[in-house]
C-alpha cells in the first residue's frame, strides 16, 4: 500500500468522529520504483494531507520530508524536494502491518500490500 492510498483512507466504524489519519504500524516496507512525474506531484500536492503524509512516511522509517508543507515556489522550482515527495508518496509500500483507527484503536491489517478495511458486524 502506497502512502498516496493511506492518505485517502479513514476509519468507517459507526459513531467514530476522529477517523483520520490512520496510524501505520509497519512490519515490512518495500521500495518500488515509479517514473518521476513532477506535474502529477504538483497536481496531487493540493489533495494530500501533509501532516498525515509526513507521519505515515516517518512510521515507515522515511524522514526526508519537512514538517511543514512547502510553498508554491518550492513546488515549482525545487526538484530535490519533489523527488523526496515522489519517493514518499509513490515508492514506499507498506507490505505487512496494520492501520490503526486514531479514536478506537481498531487495527486493520495490511497483508501483501492490501489493507483489509472490512468492518465487523457490530461496527457497521
Amino acid at each position: 500500500m502506497r502512502l498516496i492510498v493511506h492518505n485517502m483512507l479513514s476509519c468507517n466504524i459507526k459513531g467514530v468522529v476522529n477517523k483520520f489519519p490512520l496510524r501505520i504500524e509497519a512490519e515490512k516496507v518495500t521500495v518500488k520504483e515509479v517514473d518521476f512525474n513532477p506535474d502529477f506531484l504538483r497536481y496531487m500536492f493540493a489533495k494530500i494531507d501533509w501532516k498525515a503524509l509526513v507521519d505515515g512516511a516517518r512510521s515507515m522509517e522515511y524522514t526526508e520530508l519537512p514538517d511543514n508543507a512547502p510553498d508554491t515556489t518550492t513546488l515549482e522550482s525545487d526538484e530535490t524536494f519533489l523527488r523526496k515527495f515522489h519517493h514518499a508518496l509513490l515508492e514506499l509500500h507498506l507490505e505487512e502491518g496494520s492501520l490503526v483507527c486514531p479514536e478506537t484503536g481498531r487495527k486493520f491489517s495490511v497483508s501483501k500490500g492490501i489493507p483489509n478495511m472490512l468492518l465487523h458486524e457490530d461496527e457497521v
